[in-house]
């Protein structure tokens, strides 16, 4: 059985968690603010082609893959 006190720090504890977890979910993105949001620079891979390249030079010559489904040899002759 929970003791009193303790069963108002677990219901604090777990409203505090309810407020954490909301974040920005409240935040609503105006009119005037997509446009800023649809520029590429605010892509999560803003420059696909320039990315390919640096994930290819990572895995190839470090011997590791980028989170990519191609594994790298690390001789540099992928």
């Amino acid at each position: 059985m929970i003791r009193p006190p303790l069963a108002r720090i677990l219901a604090a504890a777990l409203l505090l968690a309810a407020a954490a977890a909301e974040g920005c979910a409240s935040k609503r993105v105006h009119p005037w603010d997509r446009d800023l949001l649809a520029q590429v620079p605010m892509r999560l891979v803003p420059y696909p082609m320039i990315h390919a390249v640096d994930d290819h030079v990572y895995f190839s010559k470090e011997g590791a893959t980028g989170g990519d489904d191609v594994s790298g040899g690390g001789c540099g002759c992928n």
